[in-house]
């Protein structure tokens, strides 16, 4: 899908730091912390709310009240007016969120619309789902988070499977998949210099707390390291795999936002005004059951030839990756150098609290491109049920 009249302001959008799973955020309500740090950031960016017309929320995991998820936060946002739909598809939540604000402002719809996600893995909700045809009226049961993550209905088997298999069927060794790892580390340490000045471009901090056991999270919290020696020392997840646990990210979580905006309102919102940031391609796609990572390579693949490049044109690529066989896949794929792949961060290093990842990854691909003087850039990511998604940005100025 092509986009012609859907921009993101400069500077418009923030992070909250992602907080590794049963960390500080652990007890706070999501949809609660994404409202506080939305309204931390119109307060230090001088934005009014009540002049954004749309909101859509990113949700994937049930909290309590989140059958009044959009309209709830749209009011902890100061955007009463605002019907606030919600948008669940796991990993790609944020860049479906994306897409259907971008369809908004290309017919008119709205003219200022604001994408908020967030998620909390943590204390993710056990179900009970009641059943009056079982003996005994026995009911069946689902832990939200875990269970899924262990088994897909459809495909009949687990997240971590659908790696192995990405991997035995296009030849991508241990080595490699390790050495992604490392890259990747060396690259979130990029963003940790200077005390943290790339994540202070767009992270908000949190303040949590009171009294004596208040304290602010500034930076994300229990990152993933990676080591030769720590690889040395680990065995596959599964018998017979390939991906052992330094491969994979951890559950966090965190809240993402961005304003999109049609060209003639991006000035209002940017920062810069010099600077210009445009969606112009969004790609999705599927494949077969059980090969999750596979799907990120159509959906870069339409993305970019909705937006008219190709990969050579970029300078500057994200990826979701829970499992590090997806950036080495992508780089063998779509023909880009791995060691460039994730410049600063990603979800492999800063966690995986699903709805906001991948809006986070646009946000940060937004930055690098603007530290390199524009370009284009893209972000492809996987999702649940071995789909993909991917976005491709124009920045110039």
């Amino acid at each position: 899908m092509a986009f012609k009249n859907a921009y993101i302001p400069y500077g418009a959008y923030w992070s909250s730091p992602y907080a590794r799973w049963q960390g500080s955020f652990a007890n706070l309500h999501s949809i609660e912390l994404a409202g506080q740090t939305g309204r931390k950031f119109f307060e230090l960016r001088k934005i009014s709310p009540e002049k954004l017309e749309n909101l859509y929320l990113g949700l994937t995991i049930a909290q309590p009240s989140c059958f009044y998820g959009g309209p709830w936060i749209a009011g902890l946002l100061g955007m009463g007016h605002a019907t606030g739909p919600v948008v669940g598809q796991a990993c790609i939540t944020g860049i479906m969120c994306m897409r259907m604000a971008g369809e908004d402002l290309d017919n008119g719809f709205s003219t200022a619309t604001l994408v908020v996600a967030t998620d909390r893995c943590s204390n993710g909700p056990h179900l009970y789902y009641p059943r009056q045809d079982k003996p005994g009226a026995t009911g069946d049961h689902e832990d939200w988070v875990w269970d899924n993550f262990g088994h897909d209905p459809w495909a009949k088997n687990s997240m971590i499977q659908t790696a192995d298999n990405v991997a035995k069927e296009h030849g991508i060794t241990r080595a490699e998949m390790e050495e992604a790892a490392l890259r990747r580390c060396e690259q979130y340490a990029d963003a940790l210099k200077d005390d943290a000045a790339f994540l202070r471009r767009f992270m908000v901090p949190v303040e949590i707390g009171k009294g004596k056991r208040a304290k602010t999270i500034a930076v994300d919290e229990g990152i993933t390291t990676a080591s030769v020696e720590m690889f040395a020392g680990q065995k596959p997840v599964i018998e017979g795999g390939a991906t052992t646990p330094g491969m994979q990210t951890h559950p966090a979580d965190g809240n993402s936002g961005m304003i999109m905006t049609t060209k003639e309102r991006a000035a209002e919102y940017s920062q810069d005004k010099k600077i210009t940031v445009q969606l112009i391609g969004v790609g999705t796609s599927r494949v077969k059951k059980g090969f999750m990572g596979a799907a990120m390579v159509p959906a870069a693949e339409r993305a970019l030839a909705d937006a008219g490049i190709k990969v050579k044109d970029l300078k500057g690529l994200k990826t979701h990756n829970p499992f590090t066989v997806n950036d080495v896949l992508v780089a063998k794929k779509l023909g880009y150098p791995q060691k460039d792949i994730n410049n600063y961060g990603c979800s492999y290093v800063w966690g995986h609290p699903q709805g906001p990842t991948a809006l986070r990854s646009v946000i940060e691909l937004v930055e690098e491109l603007v530290i390199k003087g524009g370009g284009l850039g893209m972000f492809t990511g996987c999702a649940a049920g071995d789909t993909g998604g991917a976005v491709v940005v124009k920045v110039t100025g």
